[in-house]
C-alpha cells in the first residue's frame, strides 16, 4: 500500500516542509496582515517624529483607537514603542532606536557603493572607482575593471587631482573652501617635488611662501566647479591622460556633506561624457540612490 504524506500549512501559507527558497520567483509571497496593519502605527509614528496620543495616532494609522490599542500594548511589551508616564501619549520605543541604529551601520554609503559597482561597471561598460578624502585628498579605495580595462594607472590609495580628475573636481565642488584651498596648496608642493627630483634641482618655491603666490581658486576653476555643482556631476576629457575621459558623480551623508565619489572612466572615443547622457544619467542615478539609502541629502 502506497504511504500516504499529510502536510500541515503555517500561518504564512505554506506547508511546514516546504522551501521558502525553492518557490518561483514569480509567485506572489504571503505575510501576516495583522503585522501590516500593526506596522502602520510604527509608520505613523516616524512621519509625525512626535509621541501622540491614543487617537491622534489612531487616526494617522486610518484605524479607530479601539483597534490600535491591542497593537500598541504588543509594541510596548516589545521595546517598539513606549508610552509616556505623564502624558500617556506613545512614541518609539528603545528598540526602534537600536534597530535604527543598526539599520545606519548596515547602509554605510562605501559598503554600499562597493556593492553596486560591479553591475555598474558591466551595465556601462567602463572601469568605475570610488573615492574617499584622505589626508592629501580623493583617494581611491576600490576599483572595479570593465570587461575591456581603459588603460591607465589606476590603483588603491592613488590620489586623484583636484584640478585635472573628475574625482577631483566633485571633491573641491561639495567640500569646504579652507579645505579645498590646503589640498591645492599640498597638491602644488608634490608637484613642485616631483618636478624638482626630474630635473634634479632644487624644487621650486612652493606656492604660499614669501613672494609666491598661493594656489586658489582662479576663474576659470571657480566656473568649473560651478557647473559640478548645477549638474551634480564632475567630468573630464583627455585632461590628466589623454585618450581618458570620466564622469563622477557625488553620494552625501546625514549632514549633506560628500562621503564617496563615485567614478565612471573610459576611453574617450567610446565615452559618452555629457552629463545628460548615458553614463551621466546612470552613475547620478546610482549616486543619488546611495544618498537616499544612508538618509543623506545634497547641500543646501
Amino acid at each position: 500500500m502506497a504511504s500516504t504524506r499529510t502536510s500541515h500549512r503555517s500561518d504564512s501559507g505554506l506547508a511546514d516542509d516546504e522551501d521558502i527558497d525553492s518557490r518561483p520567483d514569480n509567485r506572489p509571497q504571503r505575510g501576516i496582515q495583522s503585522i501590516e496593519v500593526g506596522g502602520q502605527l510604527l509608520r505613523a509614528l516616524v512621519q509625525e517624529g512626535r509621541p501622540m496620543a491614543l487617537k491622534d495616532l489612531a487616526r494617522a494609522a486610518d484605524m479607530v483607537p479601539g483597534k490600535a490599542h491591542p497593537y500598541l500594548v504588543s509594541f510596548v511589551k516589545l521595546g517598539l514603542i513606549e508610552q509616556q508616564a505623564t502624558t500617556g501619549h506613545y512614541g518609539l520605543g528603545p528598540l526602534a532606536l537600536q534597530l535604527g541604529l543598526i539599520s545606519l551601520q548596515q547602509f554605510d554609503p562605501l559598503r554600499l557603493a562597493s556593492e553596486r559597482m560591479t553591475r555598474l561597471a558591466v551595465e556601462l561598460g567602463h572601469t568605475v572607482a570610488l573615492a574617499v578624502w584622505g589626508n592629501r585628498g580623493p583617494a581611491v579605495v576600490r576599483i572595479e575593471y570593465a570587461p575591456s580595462p581603459v588603460h591607465v594607472a589606476m590603483r588603491h590609495g592613488m590620489v586623484m587631482s583636484l584640478r585635472g580628475t573628475a574625482t577631483g573636481k566633485v571633491f573641491a565642488a561639495y567640500l569646504p573652501r579652507p579645505t579645498v584651498l590646503a589640498a591645492l596648496a599640498a597638491e602644488a608642493a608634490w608637484a613642485a617635488a616631483a618636478e624638482g627630483f626630474r630635473l634634479g634641482t632644487d624644487p621650486a618655491p612652493l606656492p604660499g611662501t614669501p613672494g609666491q603666490p598661493a594656489p586658489g581658486l582662479d576663474a576659470a576653476f571657480e566656473q568649473e566647479l560651478q557647473r559640478v555643482r548645477a549638474t551634480g556631476l564632475g567630468g573630464v576629457v583627455d585632461e590628466a591622460v589623454v585618450g581618458v575621459s570620466a564622469l563622477a558623480a557625488p553620494v552625501f551623508d546625514m549632514a549633506g556633506r560628500i562621503v564617496v565619489a563615485i567614478t565612471a572612466i573610459g576611453h574617450s572615443a567610446c565615452f559618452d561624457a555629457q552629463a545628460t547622457g548615458r553614463v551621466g544619467v546612470a552613475l547620478k542615478a546610482c549616486a543619488d540612490e546611495l544618498t537616499r539609502q544612508t538618509d543623506g541629502h545634497a547641500p543646501d
